[in-house]
């Protein structure tokens, strides 16, 4: 008959015993978001400059290995992705006919709410030209984006985006923005000749005024 200690098989290996890259790469096979070194270190036991170190080791093996996946550090933790050199093979596999990705008026609120952060969905729908609600919903409900409080002028909800969003950009952090310089002029004036309608397009924000509307705005969804 074996015996047990503390509820442990007798031989059996704890968490503190594993070998570190195994155990990293099993843990890691199962998280549905990326885990943070310090949880990682909680988990298996260990001081959090070794689990670090036994990252970035594994992440350099899979690259010089030419694997089909990536171990990349994002939105604050780890997590396995496909590498992009074999995104037409992972596409064919997991939409398999069907049209998974956001439509082109999302992808460009989305990408107006990741620089104009934080912003109404009225600043939104001036940026575009425009009434971006049905879009804005959209984005709430795939939890790429959040409230963040509301504008002290109007009362306005504002909006950013979430950790989820870094994790689907593959970032580490908003600073990983591409540079909007190049596109600042023609976004800028499009919201200039837009902003007189700024009021009619945010429900969040009080009425400007009991007048007819000046402008005629487009619904998207």
């Amino acid at each position: 008959m074996s015996e047990e200690t503390n509820g442990t098989p007798a031989g059996a290996r704890t968490v503190a015993d594993l070998d570190l890259g195994p155990a990293l790469e099993a843990v890691l096979m199962v998280v549905d978001e990326p885990a943070t070194e310090e949880h990682l270190a909680k988990i298996l036991q260990r001081p959090r400059r070794e689990v670090a170190e036994a990252l970035n080791a594994l992440a350099d093996e899979y690259t010089v290995q030419g694997r089909g996946f990536e171990l990349r550090l994002v939105a604050g933790g780890w997590r396995f992705y496909s590498r992009p050199e074999y995104a037409a093979a992972v596409e064919g596999f997991v939409l398999d006919g069907q049209q998974a990705r956001l439509t082109q008026a999302a992808l460009e609120t989305l990408a107006v709410v990741a620089y104009r952060r934080p912003v109404s969905r009225g600043r939104v729908s001036a940026v575009r030209g425009v009434n971006c609600d049905g879009v804005m919903r959209t984005l709430l409900q795939r939890g790429l984006i959040e409230e963040a409080g509301a504008e002290p002028e109007t009362g306005a909800i504002l909006y950013t985006t979430t950790n989820y969003f870094l994790e689907r950009m593959g970032l580490r952090g908003l600073d990983e923005l591409p540079e909007l310089a190049p596109f600042l002029p023609e976004a800028e004036a499009i919201e200039a000749e837009t902003q007189e309608g700024v009021p009619s397009f945010d429900p969040d924000a009080p009425d400007a005024d009991d007048g007819p509307p000046t402008n005629t705005t487009t619904t998207e969804f």
